[in-house]
């Protein structure tokens, strides 16, 4: 079925019922949000689709700086039988024009990392929402200038971590929620992906069929790969980070504290190259990022998190999730679950599926069908929909700019710990204090839906 903007007034019946109701639910006027979208690559025309799905989402203007982004952008809308949309290129700073505009309520970025963080910081003072793809920036300054920024002019940020609507990881949150897992002890997620492919193309296609990168490359390919030849670090840490905080209810009512990051040597790229091209000069380049990161977090109430970044060598995708606490655990690379004294053998698992069935969260349960066809299995659906209904309601996003920050600024912080030979570094308290008293909320009523 088509998906679009809905209201769903059916009740929630989904076993496991742990969702709050959500009230007033839509009580404000409809309306659309008027939008804008920096960076209409790959990534961001995934966004545009879903935009332009919805009746309650105007696109107004997108910015890009290379024609050939905005052709694909042109003709796609072209095809959807939608009217021209304005367009904003030319030099690094054509997207400032595009938020001078009164008439855009919130912006999506989806450019390179490098440019997110100013992209960002200008949208805010310009009164505009953020839903920003990761990462937030790549100092623990710039992460504490998104925070500053968004407090001083009161404009939400989020960071669009799909993961954090994955099915399994909501269904997880649940049983967690439920007791299901007991006292939640050690996480672990991470990004375990082969993306040699997406690293390097041939100058024709986005994802492989070649060796090149940069400008002769299209795509990710462009700039991404830039990345693993200069940092060694956890450069991608969000996918595992996300979910993990939203289990150990990290800013609220615990905290990350500190973290030390270890790297292994670098020969994945390299001997990709190789292979496909015996001989090329990629493949004698000196990529510094390891090509496993592994980076551990201690907690406040302590728990402890294994992050792991792993996308330089063949192996099937896999984020790594592990819940583990006092009455049982979650594995995803085993599709898993293991409940002491309710498996249905002693010290034998579970097929995950059969408990995810049972405690499938309530959300996907009253919208999955809405969500069909949307990216990454629906999740984008999930993630794009929560920051349109933000806006619209004008309220704060269920991914706020704290908890956006502190899975971003994992990064920096890890290649710090590499740099100075494994040490331990503190871990900022971007809430000032306020991660004692405040509640995680996220995904416990559909007011954000």
């Amino acid at each position: 079925m088509e998906r679009r903007r809905f209201i769903i007034n059916s009740a929630i019946t989904a076993a496991g019922f742990a969702i709050l109701p959500s009230g007033s639910l839509f009580a404000s006027a409809p309306q659309k949000v008027r939008m804008g979208y920096i960076g209409v690559g790959a990534r961001g025309m995934s966004h545009v689709s879903e935009g332009l799905l919805r009746d309650d989402v105007e696109i107004v203007a997108v910015c890009d700086i290379q024609e050939s982004s905005l052709k694909i952008f042109r003709e796609y809308v072209a095809k959807k039988g939608h009217a021209p949309i304005k367009e904003y290129t030319g030099g690094l700073d054509a997207y400032k024009q595009l938020l001078d505009r009164k008439d855009i309520d919130a912006v999506i970025i989806a450019t390179p990392w490098q440019f997110h963080h100013p992209q960002a910081i200008d949208a805010m003072k310009a009164g505009k929402y953020v839903g920003c793809e990761v990462i937030a920036g790549l100092t623990v300054e710039d992460h504490w200038d998104i925070v500053h920024t968004s407090e001083k002019t009161g404009m939400p940020y989020m960071t669009l971590e799909n993961v954090c609507y994955r099915r399994d990881v909501m269904a997880a949150l649940n049983m967690a929620r439920q007791d299901l897992f007991g006292e939640i002890v050690h996480l672990e997620g991470g990004y375990q992906h082969n993306l040699r492919g997406v690293l390097f193309n041939n100058g024709k296609q986005y994802y492989g069929g070649g060796v090149e990168f940069g400008p002769n490359a299209l795509s990710e390919a462009q700039w991404r790969t830039q990345f693993n030849i200069d940092v060694d670090g956890d450069i991608y840490p969000t996918h595992g980070a996300g979910p993990c905080m939203h289990y150990a209810n990290i800013n609220a009512g615990n905290r990350f504290t500190n973290l030390v990051s270890v790297s292994s040597k670098a020969r994945g790229l390299a001997a990709y190259v190789e292979e496909l091209s015996p001989g090329n000069k990629n493949a004698k380049i000196n990529y510094k990022n390891g090509d496993v990161t592994t980076t551990m977090i201690n907690c406040a109430n302590g728990e402890t998190v294994l992050l792991s970044h792993d996308t330089h060598l063949p192996r099937p995708y896999s984020l790594g999730f592990r819940v583990q606490g006092t009455k049982g655990l979650w594995m995803d690379v085993a599709n898993s679950v293991y409940i002491d004294h309710k498996s249905k053998e002693d010290d034998s698992w579970d097929p995950a599926q059969t408990w995810f069935d049972k405690y499938d969260h309530p959300l996907w349960k009253k919208y999955e069908k809405f969500a069909e066809g949307a990216g990454h299995g629906g999740m984008d659906w999930f993630v794009f929909n929560a920051f349109v209904e933000s806006v619209k309601q004008k309220k704060q996003t269920p991914i706020d700019v704290y908890d956006s920050v502190t899975m971003s600024v994992i990064t920096p912080l890890s290649t710090k710990s590499l740099k100075e030979g494994n040490a331990p570094q503190e871990f900022p308290d971007f809430t000032q204090g306020k991660w004692k008293t405040r509640k995680n909320t996220f995904a416990l009523d559909d007011s954000g839906f």
